[in-house]
């Protein structure tokens, strides 16, 4: 075993694994950390990574050799060569300097490795004061009933022929939130299934593709899904009922809980804190 769960669990603010991102708290343990590694030497999935569904190859993987792991801080340093490539550092200490090597360290193996982007990607605990970047929040299904909200929510293929032709140029405009990668991924017929809300004869809003698979220690967990509204069709409640159409899915299907990152302070964020998520801690990406 390379960590020493002594020395790792007392510095781990939020719980945010590297190449498997935010996971649930009950599933945070030593295993999940070494099996990062092993996943770095056989350059497969682990069988419970969300990034599988995808299928292909893993583009994120530890830097096994550059590890730093002492009992008061640790830093895991990622290698990703999709575009121009990126390195990434999670630091995980709780001293202010910890930041700054982690730093170093990224400039150090972006120039090793030849990519051109260097990153620390730092994970802070729920009580943080005036945070930035990403909230993690756990959705538990298990604390209560997730109703079916009614309105004009089914999924894309039960929309009538017309309407489900608008999805592409909807897709399209709303590509910076991932619609237009879900699109593709539609039409290989790759994915669950894809809640959208119409208003006339169009697609103005979606979330999806709705699926439940196993964590790592076996409980089923709704993976994330990419939910966007068309801006002009914002302020009508449509996000809060595709959100909770989607909840009310997970919940019939099984799943115990979804994870959610959320933008600060974005739209999402402060649906989701309305609809009583519970806040999990944050993530700041910041370039070096």
């Amino acid at each position: 075993m390379f960590f020493r769960w002594d020395w790792l669990r007392p510095v781990l603010t939020a719980p945010i694994v590297p190449t498997l991102g935010p996971v649930h708290p009950d599933v945070l343990t030593v295993d999940l950390f070494e099996d990062t590694l092993r996943a770095a030497v056989t350059g497969d999935f682990l069988s419970y990574d969300k990034d599988r569904r995808w299928g292909g190859d893993k583009d994120e993987t530890v830097l096994l050799g550059d590890v730093v792991h002492q009992p008061d801080h640790t830093l895991i340093p990622t290698l990703n060569r999709r575009g121009h490539g990126t390195v990434k550092v999670f630091p995980y200490g709780v001293r202010d300097s910890v930041v700054e090597e982690a730093a170093e360290l990224a400039a150090k193996l972006a120039a090793v490795h030849d990519v051109d982007n260097a990153r620390v990607v730092r994970p802070l605990d729920p009580e943080t004061a005036h945070p930035r970047g990403t909230r993690i929040q756990l959705k538990d299904f298990t604390a209560g009933p997730c109703p079916a909200p009614g309105g004009p929510v089914r999924p894309v293929t039960d929309w009538p022929v017309a309407v489900q032709k608008t999805f592409a140029p909807f897709a399209k405009a709303m590509a910076a939130d991932g619609l237009a990668f879900l699109h593709t991924r539609m039409q290989d017929g790759r994915c669950g299934p894809v809640l959208a809300a119409a208003v006339g004869d169009g697609i103005v809003g979606a979330i999806g593709p709705m699926e439940v698979r196993a964590d790592a220690i076996g409980r089923p967990q709704l993976l994330p899904q990419y939910f966007a509204v068309l801006p002009e069709a914002r302020g009508q409640g449509l996000g809060r009922i595709l959100w909770r159409a989607a909840m009310h899915w997970g919940q019939s299907h099984g799943a115990a809980y979804q994870l959610l990152q959320t933008e600060v302070d974005g739209p999402s964020d402060r649906l989701c804190r309305s609809e009583g998520l519970t806040s999990l801690g944050f993530r700041h990406t910041a370039q070096v």
